[in-house]
């Protein structure tokens, strides 16, 4: 399908309006501490600063305090549909481990914003609530609905008062296409191509717990009973770090073709194509192992009730992603050919998979996200699957939503970015801002007029 001719940007200063707005409602809403249970507060903001602008907001809750909000711009000829998609919490955040209050939204002198949200993801909320301010402000129609879609509960999800609520509480929230987190990082290879990342999927989650079965005793006497916790011990070591076997999956070879070539797994063999991708760039050593797999990494331990009693049982829950398609059973199979059979273990399922699942790359939004890339940032785009999980699972499965991650960072090194996720001193230029921001209307405009 052709794209029609993309309309007139904004002028000037409706441009360095948005941005300057942009910038100004990530720093406020860093502000409010949204640590999982406080997402009204940013809601309420959100709310306020588009009725202002001419755009009514609804705050949909199941739990009073913890509201998602959907706001509209409707489209006038039935054409096709946007969401800009996003969620207002955030993980934890220690002061003590911060150069700036976490919660301060400080701009340092080199126009860094800094707290936590700022890249993940405060700052895409605002840009995309900026740039739905500005077309209303402008007066744009598109010819489908353009929606903004703010959630709770992303982070954990366990409190079913977000995305995963969301879709069957609200099934009008339906649309076309959808913008959501997950990529927009630019790099360069060491064969010198420029690439930016755009997340066409997402892995899935299977926790699986392993308990160590030995014979309970007193842990005065250490030969008497088989104490599980050694036991448990040994099998963390074949566990390690829970890298995972290289498995061949159709998204997967997506990314190796763009990285090497089509065909490269045929040519090269599975192992071989992630080694020499890895080879490309520092963060691809990293990533594509990680994606192209079931990972299985050791995270919450259990043992005794008490100090002096060793237990017959010891336990670690791993946390297993695994790729589109996966079962439940392989990733049980997995998991036991890492520990082998000589030392007595149990697996259980703490709870069910959570499902990953991917979007088509060929479809009118992936073109105006490759001609921004193309023309704004000089780079190819790169299609990954997100190793870790985004609410646009949902949006797919419920109502066979095309959603990608994108947001284009152009000044934040991509190791700034990558180091910011659940970590201290997270933090984004505010040029950044400002640029998805520019991106996002700009989406909106190619796709929906």
């Amino acid at each position: 399908m052709s794209l029609p001719t993309p309309p007139e940007r904004l002028d000037a200063t409706d441009a360095d309006r948005m941005s300057r707005e942009a910038v100004e409602l990530a720093a406020e809403i860093i502000r409010v501490d949204s640590t999982s249970g406080n997402e009204t507060a940013v809601a309420e903001v959100l709310a306020a600063f588009l009725a202002a602008n001419g755009v009514e907001a609804e705050l949909v809750a199941r739990d009073p305090a913890r509201a998602n909000l959907v706001a509209r711009i409707p489209g006038t000829a039935g054409g096709p549909s946007l969401a800009l998609v996003g969620h207002s919490d955030v993980v934890p955040a220690d002061a003590r481990d911060w150069t700036h209050p976490p919660f301060a939204a400080v701009v340092d002198d080199h126009g860094y914003l800094w707290g936590r949200g700022a890249v993940d993801m405060k700052n895409e909320v605002a840009a995309r609530t900026a740039a739905v301010a500005s077309l209303a402000r402008s007066g744009w129609r598109g010819s489908g609905d353009l929606l903004l879609v703010i959630v709770a509960d992303e982070e954990d999800g366990a409190a079913h008062v977000g995305m995963n609520w969301l879709v069957r509480e609200r099934p009008d929230i339906a649309t076309t296409y959808a913008l959501n987190e997950g990529g927009g990082i630019a790099f360069s290879l060491a064969d010198g191509r420029h690439l930016t990342e755009i997340s066409v999927g997402e892995k899935g989650t299977c926790p699986i717990r392993v308990d160590a079965i030995g014979e309970a005793g007193h842990a005065s006497t250490p030969t008497l009973g088989d104490n599980a916790v050694p036991l448990l011990g040994r099998l963390l070591a074949r566990l390690g770090r829970g890298e995972a076997e290289p498995q061949d999956h159709p998204q997967v070879r997506v990314m190796l073709d763009t990285l090497l070539g089509v065909g490269a797994v045929d040519r090269l063999g599975l192992a071989e194509a992630i080694r020499q991708g890895g080879l490309l760039h520092p963060d691809l050593a990293t990533s594509l192992p990680a994606v192209a797999g079931i990972t299985m990494s050791p995270t919450v331990l259990h043992g005794a009730p008490a100090r002096n009693v060793m237990p017959a049982r010891a336990g670690v829950e791993l946390d297993c992603r695994i790729l589109p398609g996966t079962t439940e059973q392989e990733v049980l199979e997995a998991v036991r050919r890492r520990l082998g059979d000589d030392i007595p273990y149990e697996l259980l399922q703490p709870e069910p998979a959570n499902h990953g699942n991917a979007s088509t790359a060929v479809s009118p939004l992936w073109d105006v996200v490759r001609r921004f890339a193309d023309e704004r940032l000089g780079t190819t785009l790169f299609p990954t699957l997100c190793s870790g999980f985004t609410d646009s699972v949902y949006l797919r499965r419920e109502f066979g939503t095309i959603a990608y991650g994108f947001s284009p960072f152009a000044t934040t090194p991509a190791a700034v970015i990558d180091a910011g996720y659940h970590n201290a001193d997270e933090r984004v230029h505010v040029a950044d801002i400002a640029l998805s921001a520019d991106f996002h209307a700009y989406a909106a405009r190619s796709l929906l007029s």
